[in-house]
């Protein structure tokens, strides 16, 4: 297969398109549950296969099923404690705190895929870290770690989770085509957000179901752009772009639902992304092949 002319600018393609995601299940979430907006963009995240015998038979090719269901269980449980934060919190801040997997998935690879961790990231994680303990409100005025809302730690939690699930992908790439990737993640997430989806679900109007198919468009346009793009580009390049996602998210937050954040927040988000940068630009594993 040929390169694309232009892979970065399917990356960034990629990047909007998540915002576009977080952005319609925020508008979503002020009268579905963040669970059920999760199950359902699982749900229509099937549609390639539904679409496309071909793509289905292709997601049944497998050849490491255990990490394929690594990928898929923390991929999809990252993904519903994401949507719960959008759900409570700021869409800006939910993103920032899920955007900050590289930092974890930096030391999961180091623990199970046995990268040398140098020393010199240890101060763009520490930045990283203060950052979000800035936005979070877990530094400042007499805070602790012991600070955090509940919510916070859901979408710190996204955050680890999808640290794990890239370290998956990772590892599965090098057995695994990317639509069996993408179904392990699609089926898996539909399994782990159904317990709290069904329970009480809440069948949605016109409005609501507009939203949710902008989600579940906006989620598959991503993760093909990003699939596609990903065999020509750096994890460098890729993790750099992917904060245009933060940025859009919080630029819309501000400008949408008029999440205003104060000058420490801001501050720490600044911190956040800074480290969450410098941690992409230290570390560099090889690049993804398909």
């Amino acid at each position: 297969m040929s390169p694309p002319r232009r892979p970065l600018a399917l990356v960034a393609g990629s990047a909007l398109a998540f915002a576009v995601m977080a952005l319609a299940a925020k508008l979503a979430s002020r009268t579905l549950p963040g669970d059920q907006i999760a199950f359902l963009r699982f749900l229509l995240m099937l549609a390639p296969f539904a679409l496309s015998p071909a793509l289905a038979r292709r997601a049944l090719v497998v050849q490491r099923l255990d990490l394929l269901v690594y990928r898929g269980v923390f991929g999809g449980v990252a993904v519903l404690c994401y949507f719960l934060a959008i759900e409570h919190l700021a869409v800006g801040t939910a993103t920032l705190l899920n955007y900050s997997s590289p930092i974890w998935a930096v030391i999961f690879a180091s623990l199970f895929l046995g990268e040398h961790v140098e020393a010199r990231l240890l101060v763009p994680l520490g930045l990283a870290l203060a950052g979000l303990g800035l936005v979070t409100g877990a530094i400042g005025s007499g805070g602790g770690v012991l600070r955090l809302g509940v919510w916070e730690l859901v979408g710190l939690a996204s955050s680890v989770l999808s640290g794990a699930a890239v370290t998956a992908i990772r590892a599965a790439r090098r057995t695994e085509g990317s639509w069996s990737i993408y179904g392990s993640f699609t089926v898996c997430g539909l399994v782990v957000s159904a317990p709290l989806a069904l329970d009480g679900f809440l069948w949605p109007d016109a409005r609501e179901w507009a939203l949710l198919v902008v989600v579940g468009a906006a989620s598959v346009a991503a993760q093909l752009l990003m699939t596609y793009a990903y065999r020509w580009v750096t994890n460098l390049q890729a993790g750099v772009m992917a904060q245009l996602t933060v940025v859009a998210s919080m630029a819309a937050g501000a400008l949408g639902f008029g999440e205003r954040l104060g000058p420490s927040q801001l501050a720490g988000a600044a911190l956040a992304i800074a480290g969450v940068l410098g941690v992409v630009v230290l570390h560099r594993p090889p690049r993804a092949v398909e």
